[in-house]
């Protein structure tokens, strides 16, 4: 194959050549590169096993599959695996790569040897971050040689929604220029500002359907994001709209009312097995609208519980054959996602990706083989790791040029007061009105309440070079250890740094740490810095090592555990945010969210908005 070209990204001109080449090996009038002969194959597409078979690989692609010995033509390699049995690569259908907090080529090093050969990334972290270079940034590990592979899917919410703002921007032009300049994207990453996708009033309603027009006009799947969405006419409206799936199901009922719309069903490990054990006791039977979707999980977590393969087991837990199961991980993705010519099934024309196991039952992975290479043994990986040099655009994303001060989170009162109103929020705070409360004042700021686990929040721009502030009270959440402030750069979905802590100075001084650090975490206890974990990518990810990075989050718990938390006795234990990783999605700012905190803006002036009606409201009055 040294005159084809290379087939790490897909392009239409050249995949013809490769196709061309790939028929005459698997008719034997050209040579191939290995035979991989197996116990037994899963044929994905009918959901049947066939014995003793043979794997034909051409370079990175199958070529032939069959009998033991049947293969006409000439194989420079022989492998025999045949006290193994073989299924496809899995693959995830929704996962952002950026929740591990590694890059991609050491997220696909801690991956591979847990099956995962390729992921639909859902690209609208990094977008906000950097939309200008979000597909450079994608395909960059890929192109240094990463077996894994990665589709992108440009993000809808970039911004999340029209009141905020920082380091991208997409719309019908960029979506489109997305589509057209690589056959690996995939599609439109979820859309989740339901508000603006039906209402013509909303400020950021063009911009997602010039993003929808786009995917529709390149024949690209356009995901869906329905969280909290209940109600049959939203549900109907939600599918009217063009959207594919939903990942956001969270009961049996929601699943159901969800599917019969012709939603694609895509399955989080949250709740996966009541749901499915639940829809097996209703008698469901087709199992094609449904795939296992990881989301979100970080590296510490992939390490103590699995990566897709976690997925499947909980789905065979749970009473789905195994087959079923492992549909759910490649073939029904790879059609959702119009990728079967590539990925989801051991066939010709694909790319040679195989999870080799030594027992079915309990989906116990002997080795890995991706792009026609054994990449893992058991659980070490042994392939292709690239040494990539990030760079300035992906490793400078704290972009504040100042010094951050206790008096940037600061709340002032209405002069002459010695007490004011003040607006509360909560982690996962879903109800339409804002909580209010009473709070003493001093020398003309506005104060905290320990006694009544009331700390103060703030948002602080990263983009911008300013460092723009907005602050205000939360309930329920942060330290009520004197002096103490926990950071972070990652902050769902937009990205700016978001700070908790029981005193401003201690604030200051745990954001100023990430300006230092380029982003991760930063935790002051009693005004001492103790601890950090460095996100230096993106202000996301770490270029490192899966190990590297757990032992500093090992040492961030432990920090962690000197400090008194606030929490609330009535709050919903399943959505507890504990420490420290729940908080960085209770800057959520996409439905069922309505009022939020995000960074001064515009149309926000003081960082406090309704972002389902666009209604802003003083912090204090």
């Amino acid at each position: 194959m040294t005159d084809l070209p290379d087939d790490l990204l897909i392009n239409a001109a050249d995949e013809v050549r490769i196709r061309q080449h790939l028929a005459l090996v698997a008719l034997g009038k050209r040579g191939a590169t290995r035979a991989i002969r197996v116990s037994r194959l899963l044929d994905v597409n009918g959901r049947r096993w066939h014995d003793d078979q043979e794997i034909v690989v051409s370079g990175r692609r199958i070529a032939w599959v069959g009998p033991t010995g049947k293969y006409t033509g000439t194989v420079d390699e022989r492998v025999d695996r045949s006290h193994l049995s073989a299924v496809p690569g899995f693959g995830e259908v929704h996962k952002h790569i950026e929740s591990s907090h590694l890059t991609p080529e050491y997220e696909a090093a801690l991956v591979l040897p847990r099956g995962c050969t390729w992921t639909c990334e859902a690209s609208h972290e990094f977008s906000n971050v950097d939309g200008p270079h979000n597909l450079e940034f994608w395909l960059k590990a890929r192109l240094a040689g990463s077996p894994m592979k990665i589709f992108p899917l440009p993000g809808s919410a970039v911004p999340p929604t029209a009141y905020e703002w920082g380091g991208g921007h997409f719309g019908y032009d960029e979506q489109r220029d997305f589509l057209s300049s690589q056959l690996m994207v995939a599609g439109l990453d979820e859309v989740m500002d339901w508000p603006a996708v039906w209402n013509p009033e909303n400020p950021s309603y063009e911009r997602l359907w010039g993003m929808i027009r786009a995917t529709f006009e390149q024949r690209g799947v356009v995901e869906g994001h329905a969280a909290g969405m209940r109600a049959i006419d939203d549900i109907n409206a939600f599918a009217a709209a063009g959207m594919a799936s939903d990942h956001e199901a969270w009961t049996v009922e929601e699943v159901a009312d969800k599917l019969r719309r012709g939603l694609f069903m895509e399955i989080r490990p949250h709740s996966l097995k009541e749901i499915f054990s639940g829809l097996l006791a209703d008698g469901q039977q087709d199992w094609s609208q449904f795939a296992l979707c990881t989301d979100d999980r970080s590296c510490s977590d992939t390490m103590k519980l699995g990566a897709t393969d976690h997925n499947v087991r909980l789905a065979i837990e749970a009473g789905l054959a195994p087959e079923i199961a492992i549909q759910l991980v490649t073939i029904n993705p790879a059609r959702h996602m119009r990728l079967t010519p590539w990925v989801g099934s051991i066939a010709p024309g694909r790319f040679a990706d195989l999870v080799l196991l030594d027992d079915l039952t309990t989906l116990s992975i002997a080795e890995v083989w991706a792009d026609g290479e054994q990449v893992s043994q058991g659980p070490a990986y042994v392939g292709a790791l690239p040494r990539i040099e990030w760079p300035h655009w992906a490793t400078q994303t704290v972009k504040i040029e100042r010094e951050i001060t206790a008096a940037n989170f600061a709340v002032a009162a209405p002069e002459g007061r010695e007490t004011v109103m003040a607006a509360l929020l909560r982690p996962f705070h879903w109800a339409d009105d804002f909580i209010t409360t009473e709070l003493a004042v001093v020398d003309g700021l506005v104060q905290r309440d320990a006694e009544r686990n009331i700390t103060k929040f703030a948002i602080v721009d990263r983009f911008s070079s300013e460092g723009k502030t907005s602050a205000m009270f939360w309930l329920g959440t942060g330290p009520k250890t004197e002096d103490t402030a926990l950071a972070c750069s990652m902050g769902h979905d937009k990205h700016n740094i978001w700070v908790v802590g029981s005193s401003d100075g201690a604030m200051a001084r745990a954001v100023n740490a990430l300006r230092e650090t380029q982003g991760g975490w930063a935790l002051v206890v009693r005004g001492e810095l103790v601890s950090t974990v460095r996100y230096e990518v993106g202000g996301l990810m770490t270029c490192r090592p899966a190990h590297e990075l757990d032992a500093e989050m090992q040492g961030l718990y432990r920090a962690g555990e000197s400090v008194e938390w606030m929490y609330e006795p009535t709050f919903s234990p399943r959505w507890w945010p504990g420490f420290p990783e729940r908080l960085a999605f209770a800057t959520l700012t996409c439905a069922p969210w309505r009022w939020v905190l995000v960074a001064p803006s515009p149309l926000a002036p003081n960082g406090f908005v309704n972002v389902a009606t666009g209604q802003t409201h003083a912090v204090v009055w």
